[in-house]
């Protein structure tokens, strides 16, 4: 069952230090380069997946190609992909050895949270942990 209860989400994100964004953009007009900035400014490590601007650097981060070229370890995958994609990026954040995965607003794949939660991972749609944060009121990382 996907996390729902402030308090599953509020604990996540307390105990979530590193985070990896697959679908993290250079543009500024895009959502995701918003939230990188915001999950940043609250003491997260955020490090940017996108294998289109490979290469290049978002907020200071090196931006990746792939999940699997990290070598450190990865708390959270958000996941700003739609939900037919969302499930690539589920099963490389498991195979990855991710403790979590976060499907941002709008994104919904029943299957994908199925096979992450089999995995062991927790599992949060259709919501955004920046938005979440404020909400909360989460600091960032305990």
């Amino acid at each position: 069952m996907p996390l729902t209860s402030d308090d599953d989400i509020r604990t996540l994100l307390q105990e979530t230090r590193t985070i990896a964004m697959i679908g993290a953009s250079d543009r500024p007009d895009r959502p995701s380069y918003g939230v990188m900035k915001v999950l940043q400014d609250h003491g997260y490590r955020v490090i940017p997946v996108n294998p289109q601007i490979t290469g290049e650097h978002v907020h200071g981060e090196f931006v990746w190609r792939a999940l699997s070229q990290l070598g450190d370890p990865i708390d959270l995958v958000d996941i700003f992909r739609n939900s037919a994609a969302a499930g690539d990026a589920v099963d490389q954040a498991i195979a990855a050895g991710a403790k979590a995965v976060w499907m941002q607003l709008g994104v919904i794949n029943e299957d994908a949270a199925v096979r992450a939660e089999a995995a062991g991972l927790k599992v949060v749609m259709d919501r955004c942990p920046a938005i979440e944060l404020r909400r909360l009121d989460v600091a960032g990382p305990a």
